[in-house]
């Protein structure tokens, strides 16, 4: 594993680490580990030959819960308070992912 693919699994953490921190600061226990539930939606590598592939497959718009109707979905899970944190956790998942895809030269969308 290079060093980027194990810095962008560490920033997967460390990201909704901190702004759980800065936006839940009472709950950011509880926000974090709600954030780092973004995670969930890796499950479809499942269905992907090698199932990890970090320094040659953009995640987006390779796997169906990358894909833009997918972000749609969790965009519009912003909207109700229950699920904010969740959503935000995915949002910065599909972000990092992005820069992921932005760093290997494959753009945004497969």
């Amino acid at each position: 594993m290079s060093a980027f693919a194990l810095l962008h699994l560490v920033l997967h953490a460390l990201v909704p680490l901190a702004v759980a921190r800065l936006a839940y600061r009472d709950g950011w226990k509880r926000a974090w580990l709600l954030m780092l539930a973004g995670w969930l939606i890796d499950v479809d590598h499942l269905l992907a030959d090698p199932v990890y592939s970090p320094d040659e497959r953009c995640s987006l718009g390779f796997h169906p819960l990358h894909t833009a109707p997918a972000v749609g979905v969790y965009a519009l899970l912003l909207a109700p308070r229950r699920s904010r944190v969740v959503a935000i956790g995915l949002l910065i998942h599909i972000a990092l992912d992005g820069l992921d895809c932005l760093r290997m030269g494959s753009g945004c969308c497969g």
